[in-house]
């Protein structure tokens, strides 16, 4: 079989309008302290192609418009939805009161490897990303419904929160594409 890379024009790309208009998926992503403004632009493309419900910004998230966070969001700042939300605790109380189920991505003890967390019908899940150097915080972590650790086998131990966002999304966009197309 002989390949051809897709053109531009070919890959049938929604405008922002069409974007915001879609079904998103039942994920929500929050920052917490994240200080690349490269990371954070990375994590809006992210949140743009598997169609993420919102992004919150916080702590000292940097928010757009920023030359930094526009030049690897590639626009998807104005696609994806967004808020700046200072306090992370008070918006995980508030997540919570709305039914969400609140995910912090950490190395803890009591956490859930990503390949064994299995997700529920129906259910929106917020994902906590932390600062790259401390992680989420222990009193978000505490307060967390769960804890998801992504396996690693090498020395290090440690990914890059724009990698960790992006391989958590993709193994729970398709979980919950199984899950809500069962009967």
């Amino acid at each position: 079989m002989k390949y051809r890379k897709l053109k531009n024009s070919e890959l049938s790309r929604k405008t922002p309008e069409a974007f915001k208009n879609s079904t998103k998926t039942p994920l929500i992503i929050i920052l917490d302290n994240i200080r690349s403004l490269n990371n954070i632009g990375s994590v809006f493309r992210t949140a743009d192609a598997f169609l993420i419900q919102k992004i919150y910004l916080c702590g000292i998230t940097a928010q757009p418009p920023h030359k930094d966070i526009h030049k690897t969001a590639l626009g998807a700042t104005e696609s994806v939805e967004w808020e700046y939300v200072k306090d992370t605790i008070a918006l995980v109380k508030q997540l919570k009161s709305e039914q969400v189920k609140v995910l912090s991505i950490e190395q803890a003890d009591g956490s859930v490897s990503l390949e064994k967390f299995l997700v529920e019908k129906n259910t929106t899940y917020a994902l906590i990303f932390g600062n790259e150097v401390k992680g989420v915080l222990q009193e978000v972590v505490s307060s967390s419904d769960a804890v998801i650790e992504i396996p690693q086998l090498g020395t290090k131990h440690s990914l890059n929160i724009s990698v960790s966002c992006g391989v958590v999304v993709w193994d729970l966009f398709v979980k919950l594409k199984i899950v809500n197309l069962q009967s």
